[in-house]
């Protein structure tokens, strides 16, 4: 899964990790360089410090150096303890201060990444974003995979990918199974079929077979059973599963994310409101999630 010419061309930044300092920060900029190790790819560390909107009565009370100035000296800074923490890592890394809003920097930013790690949440630039702003805005608006890492970290767990259904985005299986291959661990694709009871609590005088519930997950078990071989067929020696379980998407998934070393979502399924970035079970298992997520765009 090493970088392509062409790909490193397309997407110079490799490995992509928003800095800020905190403690969050330090375990996704751990996260980030192993990942770019693994993936023989650059690994660009960016910061972004905001220019506080000032009012100056005359020029004399201007400040001095500018408040630009003043920012983007305070970015180096941040960016100064990123090279402390990696004095030890040996691939190429580059160091980006940006001025401005940290979300909207990193989401830009993504454009020429491959993928893009965050913490679930941090300070200075990023701060008060508690899971959350910058996380978030990231896994919704990113232009390539996006990894929020948690502090909880799981090295030797299956990769899990989680798909609706028979509605499968092969970007998202694709993406999981090479990193499990990469990682020479195992990939888990579950599929969770909301239960018998969520439908007959709206809909109580329906005349519903309960055994539809066994029928329908059956077909989609099937239907999993040919994405893995697939998989096993494009990644030979990777050790594939594929599971139907019954009950709520966002508790299953977020329950997974427990015992996975990684957990892999589309940003949006079969939710009603197709134009909404971020779908509902994707933001709730971010929010709940007890390892890292990542999040990868459905185009």
């Amino acid at each position: 899964m090493n970088a392509t010419a062409s790909s490193t061309h397309d997407r110079p930044l490799g490995v992509l990790v928003g800095f800020d300092g905190s403690e969050h920060a330090q375990h996704a900029l751990a996260y980030a360089a192993a990942e770019a190790g693994r993936r023989g790819m650059a690994l660009t560390v960016a910061t972004a410090s905001v220019v506080p909107t000032m009012f100056y009565a005359t020029l004399g009370s201007l400040a001095v150096p500018a408040d630009a100035e003043i920012a983007k000296n305070s970015a180096e800074g941040v960016l100064d303890e990123a090279r402390r923490l990696l004095h030890e890592y040996r691939g190429p890394v580059e160091y980006l201060a940006e001025v401005g809003d940290a979300a909207g920097a990193l989401v830009e930013l993504s454009r020429r990444a491959q993928l893009a790690v965050v913490g679930t949440r941090g300070r200075g630039g990023f701060t008060g974003r508690v899971l959350g702003s910058v996380s978030v805005a990231l896994a919704s608006h990113a232009h390539c995979p996006a990894i929020v890492v948690s502090e909880r970290l799981n090295s030797d767990g299956p990769i899990t990918v989680a798909i609706e259904g028979s509605h499968v985005n092969d970007r998202v299986l694709h993406e999981a199974a090479a990193i499990a291959s990469m990682r020479g661990t195992s990939l888990d694709i579950v599929t969770a079929l909301p239960p018998f009871e969520e439908l007959t609590f709206w809909y109580p005088d329906a005349a519903l077979d309960v055994d539809l519930v066994g029928v329908r997950q059956g077909q989609i078990e099937e239907d999993l059973r040919g994405q893995a071989e697939t998989l096993r067929t494009t990644f030979p020696g990777l050790e594939v599963t594929a599971v139907v379980e019954v009950g709520s998407p966002q508790t299953i998934l977020a329950g997974r994310t427990r015992s996975s070393q990684l957990t892999v979502l589309g940003t949006r399924g079969r939710g009603a409101v197709a134009s909404v970035l971020l779908g509902s079970v994707s933001r709730s298992v971010l929010f709940h999630a007890e390892g890292p997520v990542m999040i990868v765009p459905s185009e």
